[in-house]
């Protein structure tokens, strides 16, 4: 089908219940860097076609692009990096997977590293609206699981809406998150959301940037030694609850033996956290695997917690690769 493409929009209207990426991967290296370029690649010249394509389609890429990696964009286009994020959104948008709206929305944001982070919605098929992953999340879970202090700007396809204002808050107390929409005068975070219910009036003195680790102890008879058990109490220690505690992970390990996880980002108006499962979904879609792929899931949560997320991850888990069974492991905080 890709060497019909000529426009991204119907391109991107067809695949609506699979990523682009998985789509793209299909095909022979060399069809799926022609596809690339025909997809998203309006805001870049030649050679930031190939930088960008080299990029996206690294064997290890999930979702970051190094600051070595977008200094050199910037330099190669003579932009400046919120016109490169800009110019990115597109290729983030590939990473949507919409079976619900057919609307697909990217991300792209910058941390204090000078990376970038990729980002897109992703709406598990059958389930509730409030299961799916806004792109906005998507993005700033990346830079969470990669101990970004800060999270300088974001640049968006569309308006964020305001529950992902809501959730941007949790990241940026102080509301000076620059956000950027094409066509449009960038603009903090504290004017799309004036007068915010932030951290501190529930008590709470920070946000959940930079994230920080806590010591998590697993119960006796479990085999901690198991890669998926290792990679879920790793996510869950580097996890944001502080207002329901619990702490918790989710690892999903593929059939390629590959692993990756989430962490659970708590946020102060309750309803616009990231569970774990939905962080670890985002990870595997930006590694360019699937659903389908899935061989085992294990989530860590701690036993003394007011709230689990087993029902709702053992929910998704059966809409989405209903022959895997979630493996459930708790343990006590430390400290």
């Amino acid at each position: 089908m890709f060497d019909e493409i000529l426009d991204r929009r119907e391109v991107l209207g067809a695949i609506g219940a699979v990523s682009g990426f998985a789509l793209l991967m299909e095909q022979p290296a060399s069809a799926a860097a022609e596809a690339l370029s025909k997809l998203m690649f309006d805001g870049f010249s030649p050679r930031g076609r190939e930088l960008v394509t080299a990029i996206l389609t690294a064997p290890r890429f999930e979702g970051r692009i190094a600051k070595e990696d977008a200094e050199q964009l910037e330099k190669a286009e003579g932009k400046s990096k919120g016109e490169i994020m800009l110019a990115l959104l597109a290729a983030a948008q590939l990473f949507s997977l919409p079976p619900v709206s057919n609307y697909r929305v990217g991300v792209v944001v910058s941390g204090a590293s000078g990376s970038l982070y990729l980002g897109a919605n992703l709406e598990p098929a059958g389930q509730p609206l409030g299961a799916a992953v806004h792109a906005e999340q998507s993005a700033c879970s990346g830079a969470y699981a990669h101990g970004e202090s800060a999270i300088r700007s974001l640049a968006v396809t569309g308006a964020p809406c305001g529950h992902c204002r809501q959730f941007l808050e949790e990241l940026s107390p102080a509301g000076d998150l620059e956000i950027l929409v094409k066509g449009k005068e960038p603009v903090a975070l504290k004017s799309l959301l004036p007068a915010a219910f932030s951290p501190r009036d529930l008590g709470v003195a920070r946000g959940a940037l930079p994230p920080t680790r806590v010591a998590i102890a697993l119960h006796e008879h479990t085999d901690a030694n198991h890669e998926g058990v290792k990679k879920a109490l790793e996510a869950a220690s580097l996890s944001w609850a502080p207002y329901s505690k619990a702490r918790s992970g989710v690892a999903l390990t593929m059939d390629d033996g590959a692993v990756v996880s989430g962490s659970y980002i708590e946020n102060v108006a309750f309803n616009p956290s990231l569970p774990p499962l939905q962080a670890a979904l985002v990870a595997m879609v930006k590694a360019r695997k699937s659903y389908a792929q899935i061989r085992e899931a294990t989530l860590v949560e701690v036993d003394d917690a007011v709230i689990s997320h087993r029902a709702m991850t053992e929910a998704v888990l059966a809409a989405i690769t209903p022959k895997v069974r979630l493996r459930r492991v708790t343990g006590r905080l430390e400290g």
